[in-house]
């Protein structure tokens, strides 16, 4: 797929979530195969600019093109600017958040509460569009209700606006994470514009993403909660579209390697502090499913240095590889497991 001047190498992005798509992140999900990755929402409010946060949020040092960044906010004016700032900070693809269910977000009519005003949409899609010479792109919901999905007309707005690419979550905002994603919706939303559309929601495995692509007819898919502790998925999935075949799962010799290797880049990026709290959740999601993983988190929750976090998941994975050397890892789509 291809945004403005971009050609991605294939057609899995990474989609943004906030506390989790941080630098770090993106680099480890574009090394296992995702062809863009978008980062955590950056606020439009020039007073948090110049915050820890939305420093380390538009740092983009080493990072493969190309660079997208979401930003956050209901004020047209605000957005544009919003839009400028992290273009000069190396921003090559401006993304708008129109799809974000948080109440913090929504109650001051950003994220997916912008659906309700249509208007409003037109008029920052407008604003951040004439405010950069680089692709804007947006990611919505199907609407704020199931009695108000507008996801059709909303994607008519963006594509008029010049949007160069639109990510669909197939959820209205009132259904949060719950229920099943509609790809009804999003297929008819294809029909109706000729910019690329991307399919959000449920995407979990690579048989799921092959149903999906079939279904909805879209350019291209986008992943959030499945990678979180499965950054793997996107080679899986790429491996999968181009061959129809399964690569096997990953062994958990690979699984302690990924993991300590992201875990030295938080670090790095966060520093030590600040850094075994961010840590954490994601010890958390790389060993959910693994004998004896409950006790270990809990233990894991109590440490307050990196060399303390590094030499417990050295002993709890070498308790592993002793008891089966070759305990690799699998997930259907109802629950986690492990297996010899």
């Amino acid at each position: 797929m291809k945004i403005g001047p971009h050609q991605l190498r294939n057609n899995l992005v990474v989609a943004p979530m906030a506390g989790v798509t941080d630098r770090p992140f993106r680099q480890l999900c574009k090394s296992m195969g995702a062809g863009m990755a978008v980062s955590e929402m950056v606020s439009s409010n020039s007073l948090l600019w110049g915050s820890d946060k939305t420093m380390r949020r538009a740092n983009h040092e080493g990072e493969v093109d190309p660079i997208s960044v979401q930003i956050a906010g209901a004020d047209p004016k605000m957005m544009a600017n919003a839009a400028r700032y992290n273009v000069d900070h190396g921003a090559q693809i401006i993304d708008i958040n129109m799809g974000c269910p948080a109440k913090k977000i929504c109650n001051v009519m950003a994220g997916s509460a912008l659906l309700r005003n249509e208007t409003l949409v037109g008029e920052i899609l407008d604003a951040v569009v004439g405010a950069v010479d680089v692709p804007v792109t947006l990611k919505i919901r199907t609407g704020w209700d199931t009695g108000s999905r507008n996801a059709v007309t909303v994607a008519k707005i963006a594509q008029s606006a010049g949007i160069q690419a639109l990510a669909i979550h197939g959820r209205t905002r009132a259904c949060g994470y719950s229920g099943q994603a509609e790809y009804d919706t999003i297929a008819e939303v294809k029909t109706r514009i000729s910019i690329p559309v991307i399919a959000n929601g449920d995407i979990t495995s690579p048989e799921k993403a092959k149903l999906v692509l079939e279904k909805t007819g879209v350019d291209a898919l986008m992943i959030g909660r499945a990678a979180q502790g499965r950054p793997w998925i996107f080679r899986e999935i790429a491996h999968y579209l181009e061959t129809g075949e399964s690569l096997p799962p990953p062994e958990v010799a690979e699984i302690r390697m990924v993991l300590l290797a992201h875990l030295q880049d938080l670090y790095a990026f966060y520093g030590e502090v600040t850094g075994i709290r961010v840590a954490r959740k994601h010890i958390s999601w790389y060993t959910k499913g693994l004998a004896g993983s409950a006790a270990f988190r809990h233990s894991m929750n109590q440490l307050q240095s990196a060399p303390e976090q590094i030499a417990h998941i050295e002993r709890f994975f070498s308790e592993l590889a002793s008891a089966n050397q070759r305990l690799v890892y699998f997930q259907s789509e109802d629950e986690d497991k492990w297996a010899a």
